[in-house]
């Protein structure tokens, strides 16, 4: 059967400035974290060991060119245009990113921007990260510099990746810096990085720009284990901290209201001030990016919560293994497609339908060595992976949902947070020793994916 795809789809890859670039002037929490703290990285890699994109962008963009991507997202490095957070514009790095702007463009690849991809300038979390206003003025003043900067060019611009990691990782469960448990803590964080949002919005707005603004949010579809009250309502709140805390403020301009009530009444709720409702409101999105990997499956706990403990999500339900389910048993995670196809469901019956599209999707595997074929990765589960996710997409648009384009994550096996080199994503491997870029058989597919917008499946 042939699955088709509306015209002028969005075909392409997602990374991000951290994982590919390489050493830049500014620290970021990554740097610093390492420096101090190797042990909790993979193998002890740490972010200076990139994909090397800052030197090899020209030669990576034709291989972009290669998989016949006409489109490809990354993001500006906070820390590298302004090393401090607050101060001085690196001309340098002005000048990089004009260069990969334009060499994107000029090859027929429309750039995505993204703005914050986890990587806070160490300078600003040592005043207090997003945890400060001050923060998110200065976020605020760094959006408007790259909108004046790169603004002419860049048409497709996102305030945040997967802002709800950062929240999880840094002020829950103590897998990214600053390894903090503190449930109203992390609610600060979140809240803050909405109003970070939200401002950017604003500016964009106000300066009048060509192009769009979005953000984009992974979306984990919560998925009860039976239809059991106690279970539908543990799943209902998990949904509600995990994927609405910032679905909602984006597409609606403001928090769903079950959710507020439930915070207050654990005394868990942000300082907020009488003016950040209007600005909230102000930061609906004309574009939403959907990272999707892997489904949420709860149930109502069993046992009671031990009220000396800190306080946390899991307050309100368990996680629930469900038997018989698909794992990528590299990265631990359930393969669901159809979950693609429900986050899309849910986005047309519940939000309006807005004009979205998978931002990334993707799968690790470790050891892809020894699928080496004739000197080629045979990745014919990463075929698989991709076209049944396709396959689920493409019901979702045939039935009315307003998808626009698919972004692989990602495009050259890159580093990654604290797995380092551990599981490979990529359409092209890297030979960390040379650097050297070969294009796997997956790569080759989502080429004549691309180039015939549809592929055929049995």
């Amino acid at each position: 059967m042939k699955y088709a795809f509306p015209d002028n789809f969005w075909w392409g890859s997602a990374s991000s400035a951290l994982q590919t670039e390489g050493a830049r002037e500014g620290e970021t929490t990554w740097d610093y974290w390492f420096a101090r703290e190797p042990n909790r990285f993979h193998n002890g890699v740490g972010p200076q060991h990139t994909s090397t994109f800052y030197q090899h962008w020209k030669t990576d963009i034709q291989l972009l060119k290669q998989l016949n991507h006409n489109s490809f997202r990354t993001s500006i490095s906070w820390a590298r245009l302004i090393p401090d957070g607050i101060g001085e514009v690196n001309p340098e790095a002005v000048d990089f990113y004009n260069q990969v702007i334009d060499e994107l463009n000029e090859q027929g690849i429309t750039p995505f921007m993204t703005l914050f991809h986890f990587d806070m300038p160490m300078a600003m979390q040592e005043i207090g990260g997003w945890e400060n206003r001050d923060v998110v003025e200065a976020y605020a003043r760094y959006a408007q510099i790259c909108f004046e900067l790169f603004g002419d060019r860049v048409l497709h611009w996102f305030t945040f990746n997967e802002p709800i990691v950062p929240v999880e990782g840094g002020y829950l469960y103590d897998f990214h810096y600053p390894n903090v448990v503190d449930f109203r803590r992390a609610a600060t964080v979140a809240y803050h990085t909405v109003l970070a949002h939200a401002k950017a919005v604003q500016a964009y707005r106000a300066g009048h720009y060509a192009g769009e603004i979005g953000i984009v949010l992974n979306l984990t579809p919560s998925y009860p284990r039976s239809q059991n009250p106690a279970d539908v309502k543990a799943a209902h709140i998990a949904d509600l901290m995990f994927n609405r805390s910032f679905l909602d403020p984006v597409l609606r301009g403001e928090y769903p209201a079950d959710l507020v009530a439930l915070l207050k009444a654990y005394d868990q709720l942000p300082a907020c001030r009488p003016e950040d409702s209007a600005l909230i409101a102000e930061g609906k999105i004309d574009l939403l990016g959907v990272n999707y990997y892997q489904p949420r499956r709860v149930k109502c706990r069993d046992s009671a919560v031990n009220p000396q403990a800190p306080f946390m999500p899991e307050w309100f339900f368990d996680s629930y293994e469900m038997p018989g389910r698909k794992m990528n048993p590299y990265r631990g995670w359930e393969i669901y497609e159809p979950g693609i196809y429900d986050i899309l469901v849910n986005l047309r019956d519940n939000y309006g339908n807005p004009r979205c599209f998978i931002s990334e999707n993707g799968m690790g595997v470790e050891n892809e060595q020894r699928f080496i074929e004739n000197g080629q990765i045979n990745d014919q589960y990463r075929i698989e992976f991709i076209s049944e996710h396709l396959t689920w997409l493409h019901k979702g648009i045939s039935e009315g949902c307003n998808c626009l384009g698919y972004h692989m994550w990602t495009f050259i096996d890159n580093w990654s947070w604290c797995n380092a080199y551990k599981n490979r994503y990529g359409f092209i491997q890297l030979d960390l020793k040379t650097q050297q870029r070969t294009i796997k058989k997956s790569g080759e597919w989502f080429a004549a994916t691309a180039l015939n917008n549809s592929f055929e499946k049995e």
